[in-house]
């Protein structure tokens, strides 16, 4: 009976693996990750014995959060097919710095969020679920009253105050002005240098991370970043260095690449994702027409909202859309295009707020499930196919709000279809987009489209999508059909043997 179950079983699983034969992905790279972004105050609060000072209803005070309610919460974050999580500043901060950007002590762990074996806890937790773990890391000031600026030796690690304002400022204003009155590091002083190298380099030796992401990076002198990135990544293999600019800021990519930064978030290209997505029946020539755009954006950090921006789901609120639907066609673009998607904690409920600090709300972990679910589909999706992270792209039809994409890696095709006008779609493709006589199969709906006259029509209704996989075309399913008649046969014996033994 034991060897009959065995057999049962090879013949199920056989016959339940997807019908699509999927490149099997080499070793992990940064743009194959997916990532969720943590304010760490407003996430969860785990250990209560940190709620020095809090109060959950004042959005400007420390609100709970800890590292350990973020170690209780890993396999939520993991279940969702996330592979990375980002931290905004764990360090010692100023009273009611909440969110991190105050730095007092570069050595040590905020008392409100937990302490440094905590925090190494956090990291070995991540890591045994194969998650990767990157934290802010503030260069450019310290907080208004760092002991630092009442220490004559120190006076040379400061710029002259002079409060940056918007406008016409030349970079150079940008680098040495003090932005909310808080004291500018000068980074030009070797001494200033050092030390903000050693504690970077500390911390990666001390937990084991994996990343830095750099706030602020535009108001940091570029040759900073040249030795910065070239001492940090001596320190661990592949190591990765997320840049964060000011959201008005336009910058020179290739400049900051050459300077050893990984990725550099770009907010103009997050300000086309919102328009194109919060609504409906948009081109989405805007998202893919720059020549940078493909050629150069498998690591682009690609977000929808941040701590700094209102929440993506005020603008659909604005146009009087539906959240869930407006934020699935959105995420399922970040997924399956270039660059390495960056979602800020909230977005699985649909999270609301404008402004700072609205947009820095509290987590709810009682909400509706099925944006969840959803981004758990694609989190799947984009972690079994390596053609939606490292396959070149092109754009197959682009029309009012549908948009049909193809990626390919290594023989893998993917075909992704979009709806996102305000009615039912269809789309004809031909053998010379899609090569081989192939059929697509779907693997979000479920949907199969077969090859017709040698086209392809793809039906989708509004408000859905579909990424298909190119695939050859299926014919009798010779192990499930083998399969179910162990089933019945097995049942069959099962049900005669309990008739024996009640004799």
């Amino acid at each position: 009976m034991k060897k009959i179950t065995l057999i049962l079983i090879f013949l199920l699983l056989n016959s339940s693996l997807s019908a699509y034969a999927a490149v099997e992905k080499e070793d992990r790279l940064w743009q194959d990750e997916s990532v969720y972004s943590i304010m760490i105050d407003r996430f969860n609060n785990g250990d209560q014995n940190n709620d020095m000072d809090v109060n959950a209803k004042d959005p400007l005070a420390y609100n709970g959060g800890d590292i350990q309610g973020i170690i209780d919460k890993l396999d939520y974050i993991h279940d969702m097919g996330f592979t990375a999580i980002r931290l905004t500043p764990i360090f010692d901060n100023d009273k009611n710095g909440y969110h991190g950007f105050w730095v007092k002590d570069f050595y040590k762990v905020d008392e409100h969020f937990g302490t440094l074996k905590s925090f190494q806890t956090l990291v070995k937790e991540a890591h045994k679920r194969k998650m990767k773990v990157v934290i802010d890391f503030v260069t450019n000031n310290v907080a208004a009253d760092h002991p630092w600026l009442s220490d004559s030796s120190k006076k040379d690690w400061f710029h002259q105050k002079q409060e940056l304002t918007s406008g016409n400022a030349n970079q150079k204003d940008i680098e040495e002005g003090w932005i909310d009155g808080l004291p500018d590091l000068n980074q030009d002083n070797p001494e200033v240098k050092k030390y903000l190298i050693d504690a970077a380099t500390w911390w990666i030796n001390k937990t084991n991370i994996d990343g830095l992401s750099l706030p602020g990076v535009n108001y940091v002198p570029i040759s900073f970043w040249t030795d910065f990135s070239t001492q940090v990544k001596k320190e661990k293999k592949d190591f990765f260095l997320l840049g964060v600019s000011s959201n008005n800021a336009s910058l020179d990519i290739q400049e900051y690449k050459a300077a050893g930064i990984d990725s550099v978030v770009n907010y103009q290209y997050s300000e086309k994702l919102r328009k194109t997505f919060a609504g409906t029946d948009q081109s989405f020539t805007t998202l893919y027409s720059d020549a940078d755009t493909i050629q150069n954006s498998f690591l682009r950090a690609n977000f929808m909202d941040n701590e700094y921006a209102s929440r993506f789901t005020s603008d659909i609120v604005a146009k009087k859309q539906f959240p869930g639907s407006r934020w699935k066609t959105a995420l399922l673009y970040l997924y399956t295009t270039p660059g390495i998607p960056v979602i800020y904690y909230g977005t699985e409920i649909a999270l609301n707020g404008e402004g700072i600090p609205d947009n820095r709300g509290q987590m709810s972990f009682r909400a509706e499930k099925e944006l969840i679910d959803y981004i758990t589909k694609v989190g799947e999706l984009r972690n079994q196919l390596p053609s939606l992270t490292r396959g070149t792209m092109e754009m197959l039809y682009d029309q009012k709000g549908m948009v049909v994409y193809k990626r390919v890696y290594k023989g893998e095709t993917s075909i992704i279809a979009i709806n996102n006008s305000s009615k039912s779609q269809s789309v004809t493709l031909t053998n010379e987009q899609i090569k081989g006589g192939k059929e697509l199969r779907g693997l979000l709906g479920g949907d199969k489209v077969n090859n017709n006259d040698n086209k392809y029509m793809i039906i989708l209704d509004r408000d859905n999508s579909e990424v298909y996989v190119a695939a050859e075309k299926s014919g009798i399913n010779f192990p499930l059909i083998a399969g179910l008649v162990v089933v019945y046969l097995l049942f069959f014996l099962f049900l005669i043997k309990l008739r024996k033994n009640k004799r």
